[in-house]
């Protein structure tokens, strides 16, 4: 990847993780996990996928599903950079005057299909996939997957119908922040190995590095993986990426914020010191 790309998806998550932090506050916001997928999230719109501003009702866009809709934060910050809404528009972030929620919703533009329950926007990009391909279209369907969404049944049920219909247009990427709620994955519902599982079920995987755009290019280069298979990249992240003093936190999952810390993590993003949080304002859910 030559440089000035590489600098501008920089400076785009960067300021990505700016939007994410000052909407974990007035109500909150899923910080950490939004923080592990910004840097895809960026990588996809402004790299990989065929939509922008002008196509987003076009049948010959691809479509992007946000199964982990608890990451909204950093969807909304990424349509913010690159036009789909307006930047001031992320200040009615939990207000009743607004769509700006804690879940994907389709009156926003850009969004495919609102999530919310874990596992079933799999199903629905894999219908896509279908659709598609009996149309013979050209679209590439891309749906995100938390790792601890992986505990769903849907998710595999799902999988093998991929593999079934040969959906080599479908790919899954799994955000392997290795959490899952306030625990660890690998504590609470082991998922190692994932690869050999998806493998299983006939998907072709690769791996990369999920805050590393030349790794993510590399990765996603190659897709179709393999002919008449569905591809998945397993992208190992770390929950709250970006801030040192909540990053790998079980207890920074879910955060409700004072204003007083969010100016605090602003700082510690911007490089200053870090000031441990001890105010009680995480809110389990």
């Amino acid at each position: 990847m030559d440089k000035a790309k590489l600098t501008d998806l920089q400076e785009t998550a960067f300021r990505v993780r700016e939007h994410i932090i000052k909407m974990s506050t007035d109500g909150g916001c899923f910080i950490g996990a939004s923080l592990s997928c910004a840097d895809i999230i960026v990588y996809l719109y402004k790299e990989f996928l065929n939509v922008n501003v002008n196509n987003l009702n076009d049948p010959g866009r691809d479509y992007l599903f946000l199964s982990k809709g608890h990451d909204v934060p950093a969807l909304y910050g990424t349509f913010a950079e690159i036009g789909f809404i307006e930047k001031d528009r992320l200040k009615n972030h939990l207000k009743t005057n607004d769509y700006i929620y804690w879940h994907p919703n389709r009156n926003i533009p850009g969004i495919e299909f609102h999530s919310g329950s874990l596992g079933h926007l799999l199903s629905v990009a894999t219908g896509v996939a279908i659709d598609c391909k009996m149309k013979n279209e050209k679209n590439k369907i891309i749906v995100i997957l938390g790792d601890g969404e992986l505990d769903e049944g849907s998710v595999w049920e799902a999988s093998l119908v991929a593999a079934a219909k040969k959906l080599d247009n479908l790919i899954a990427v799994v955000d392997r922040n290795h959490f899952q709620a306030n625990i660890e994955t690998e504590k609470l519902l082991p998922l190692n190995p994932i690869p050999e599982k998806f493998e299983a079920f006939g998907w072709k995987v690769k791996s990369c590095d999920g805050h590393d755009f030349n790794s993510m290019e590399k990765a996603f280069s190659e897709f179709p993986f393999e002919k008449e298979k569905p591809s998945v990249i397993i992208a190992d992240t770390k929950r709250g990426k970006g801030l040192p003093s909540i990053e790998a936190r079980a207890d920074r999952w879910f955060a409700n914020f004072t204003r007083e810390e969010v100016e605090q993590l602003l700082k510690e993003l911007h490089g200053g010191k870090a000031t441990e949080l001890t105010s009680e304002t995480i809110v389990a859910r």
